[in-house]
């Protein structure tokens, strides 16, 4: 795969969300988020401990509603506006396509988490913070809002309406978020194999995120992102090639 065209492709869309001011608009409204669930719903200032806890504690939320947002556009639009046919007939391949939309979404939902600075110069003016368990966790966000946008590019590429592929991708997000909760797991427990329930569990974005914010970066962590972004770029891959046909 030439990593020149999936270059192109990232350039062109990452300068696409920034045409309109719906980038800028999203990106205000996420650090206004941040910062409020920070402060006021996750006690930051009550709590008097030199950490980020409460910032990272509400991004999973955050990013269940506002990756989707992201990656809705990004093969539904091409669907819509019939742009679809001419970018297939570009030379190069559909992972290309898939792997440049992609990163482009990525690249602008790290901007919009990078943006989030202030918060670790403020933690560190007031004490005297662990910075690299603060590092994991900004890494940890960021490998599930890439997990978040890649299942979400897939499933835009079903559909033309980019609100059908929001409430789908938010829909199917939550489903990974939540699988390792108790709530969740109870209503397999008693009935299903032991093993069922473990795997279920394993599913849980919300768990392996919990588990990096902690600074211990494992490799169960890691493949587990990576493996599932790998995945749903595969799938996104397929659905584009199946409806190109």
């Amino acid at each position: 795969m030439s990593v020149h065209g999936v270059l192109v492709i990232a350039r062109r869309e990452l300068v696409a969300y920034f045409s309109t001011p719906v980038a800028y608009v999203f990106i205000v409204i996420f650090l206004a988020l941040a910062s409020a669930t920070t402060f006021y719903l996750g006690g930051f200032i009550e709590r008097n401990q030199a950490d980020l806890e409460p910032f990272f504690s509400f991004h999973p939320w955050l990013h269940l509603f506002f990756m989707p947002a992201i990656a809705m556009r990004l093969w539904a639009e091409e669907r819509k506006t019939g742009t679809l046919e001419f970018l297939m007939t570009l030379p190069l391949s559909v992972m290309q396509a898939v792997v440049g939309k992609f990163l482009a979404a990525w690249g602008f939902a790290g901007i919009a988490l990078g943006l989030t600075f202030p918060m670790w110069i403020t933690v560190n003016y007031l004490g005297d913070p662990d910075n690299g368990v603060i590092l994991a966790g900004y890494l940890g966000s960021w490998l599930m809002a890439g997990a978040f946008l890649a299942i979400v590019a897939a499933l835009s590429a079903l559909t033309r309406n980019q609100v059908v592929a929001y409430i789908l991708g938010a829909a199917v997000c939550f489903v990974f978020l939540t699988s390792g909760l108790n709530i969740v797991l109870g209503a397999f427990q008693g009935w299903a194999p032991e093993g069922v329930v473990e795997t279920i569990a394993s599913l849980s974005v919300l768990g392996h995120f919990t588990a990096v914010t902690k600074g211990v970066i494992g490799a169960r962590d890691v493949v587990f992102f990576a493996s599932l972004i790998g995945l749903a770029l595969l799938v996104n891959a397929a659905i584009v090639d199946l409806r190109r046909a």
